[in-house]
């Protein structure tokens, strides 16, 4: 029991502990490159220079001043490759998993295979592939890790990840012989790709335009009303533009220092923010109007006989004031005249927005398009702006310019 999942003996990753006590390879890994760059966690990179290259060149027979030649080569170029005075049958011996003198892929996996007999369990080890590597070809080492008898196998292929820990540095002017001549063509190569990678953001990305505000003239007209709703008075002033839109609300309510009064003057604030930076009218008046709070009840407009809080009022009176007919049937801001129903006994007088509205549910009700209908039904404000009854709490419904309860039957006050 339990030894099933039991392991005696295993390869662990020592990754940067490794270099740490000044190995130049990470346990059954081997070297990444000569030269290497790791990246720190805190920022900024480190060299690594591997160690072994002079005990190397030492055991395979070259003297001091040959060795000397060939490290200063590799410091400078970060390569072996063209190093003066190595013989090439001795280049096999300083093959490494990434740069231009690597290992074959292959070699990793033998390799594993080779120790894989004296371990329990699986070897940590990557098997490095070149960045051009085929499926195919991955296909195949995992066939051939498990025809050797591994446990398991990891690979991974170079520039992958867009921030790989560890690289190899590539040998500069390599790709074209001329010292700072190919330099500059790489600089400029460079330039080019960077700016075709900002036009292929540019073309992508779709930024929101940034919004610029509008001031209103130093001198302009200004159009103040009063208000009451229900036990609360206060007084509005509306700045406006040139071509007659609104550009400021300044709201004064209750007394001068009360919380009413503070919420309502940074309230009137951002509100005339919003229209100084281009927000319509309509979008303040359809988030504000029907919202409930006291005070709430009967108003002094005779154009407005209810309201359900301050803000309702206000808002309601702003698109009367300054949104077209057409707008205000959509959010379902109507006059009490532009409200009367002509079907109700009694009522002869009807506004001409009444009877347009009459007419148009009539010819709708007569088998006219049904989506124009239900739009119709829709915009009708008769529900949405209904009160609730004072007596039961139950929502009221219009009739004529009032408001009646179906459930007690009290009205609002004025039928």
């Amino acid at each position: 029991h339990g030894v099933r999942n039991a392991q005696a003996t295993v390869l662990a990753p020592t990754g940067t502990i490794s270099f740490l006590m000044d190995c130049d390879t990470t346990g059954i890994e081997p070297d990444l490159a000569l030269v290497k760059t790791k990246k720190l966690v805190g920022g900024g990179t480190m060299s690594i220079v591997n160690q072994t290259v002079p005990r190397a060149l030492a055991r395979l027979g070259y003297d001091p001043t040959q060795i000397d030649r060939i490290v200063a080569y590799v410091d400078e170029h970060k390569t072996i490759l063209g190093a003066p005075e190595l013989k090439a049958e001795h280049l096999p011996v300083f093959a490494c998993s990434m740069g231009d003198n690597v290992i074959h892929y292959s070699g990793h996996v033998k390799m594993m295979a080779a120790a894989q007999p004296f371990i329990s369990g699986a070897i940590s080890k990557t098997v490095n592939m070149p960045e051009d590597a085929t499926v195919d070809q991955i296909e195949q080492l995992h066939v051939d890790a498990w025809r050797l008898g591994l446990k398991a196998v990891a690979i991974y292929r170079d520039n992958c990840k867009v921030g790989q820990p560890l690289s190899s540095t590539k040998k500069e002017g390599a790709a074209e012989p001329g010292g700072a001549g190919a330099g500059r063509v790489e600089v400029e190569d460079l330039h080019a790709r960077i700016a075709e990678l900002e036009e292929t953001i540019a073309d992508h990305v779709n930024a929101p335009a940034a919004t610029t505000r509008t001031r209103l003239p130093r001198r302009r007209r200004s159009n103040t009303f009063a208000f009451r709703v229900a036990d609360c008075e206060g007084y509005v002033t509306v700045g406006e533009y040139e071509d007659g839109r609104p550009g400021e609300v300044f709201m004064k309510v209750s007394k001068q220092g009360s919380t009413l009064s503070g919420v309502m003057d940074a309230f009137a604030i951002a509100v005339s923010l919003g229209l100084q930076h281009g927000v319509p009218l309509s979008t303040f008046v359809r988030k504000y109007t029907n919202l409930r709070f006291d005070p709430a009840g009967i108003t002094d407009d005779p154009e407005l006989r209810l309201a359900s809080s301050l803000v309702d009022y206000i808002f309601r009176r702003l698109a009367l004031d300054y949104l077209s007919a057409d707008e205000r049937i959509e959010l379902g801001v109507l006059s009490t005249g532009e409200r009367t129903q002509p079907t109700l006994p009694g009522l002869e007088d009807v506004g001409e927005l009444g009877q347009a509205m009459h007419d148009e549910h009539e010819r709708f009700g007569q088998g006219g398009d049904s989506l124009s209908a239900n739009k119709w039904e829709r915009s009708r404000p008769e529900s949405r702006d209904a009160p609730f009854c004072y007596a039961c709490g139950n929502v009221m419904q219009r009739a004529g310019s009032c408001y009646a309860c179906p459930s007690c039957g009290a009205t609002s006050g004025c039928s």
